[in-house]
């Protein structure tokens, strides 16, 4: 049952973006953004963690999961190490993810060639 819940909330999650992309004149990266942003606000309202704990991997995989991990940081770190924790949070809550993709790009692009294209 856990992964019929991840997968219909991730998926409402992609609709909602592809009926923006679909209806709306903003850019892709505007939506991606927007999402970061709404994960974030949810998550410092405190509405996105009983998301996550219903829908695990559904909510956190999609970009607003990444902002909910971001104003997840920051509370922890506030309460740990006072105003400074505003800068370290985020920081230190997406330092695992964010080296990750920049290892595995690392790695794709030792691996292929690039070659330009021209149509």
């Amino acid at each position: 049952m856990n992964f019929l819940w991840a997968f219909l909330v991730g998926g409402a999650f992609c609709a909602v973006g592809q009926v923006f992309i679909d209806l709306t004149k903003l850019s892709p990266a505007r939506i991606l953004t927007a999402f970061a942003v709404i994960g974030v606000f949810l998550g410092a309202v405190g509405v996105y963690e009983p998301l996550v704990e219903f829908a695990g991997a559904g909510a956190t995989v999609p970009l607003t999961g990444f902002g909910y991990l971001l104003s997840r940081g920051v509370r922890e770190a506030v309460m740990a190490e006072g105003f400074v924790g505003i800068v370290k949070g985020p920081l230190a809550a997406a330092a695992g993810g964010v080296t990750t993709v920049m290892t595995l790009a690392l790695v794709v692009a030792l691996c292929f060639k690039r070659g330009d294209r021209m149509n």
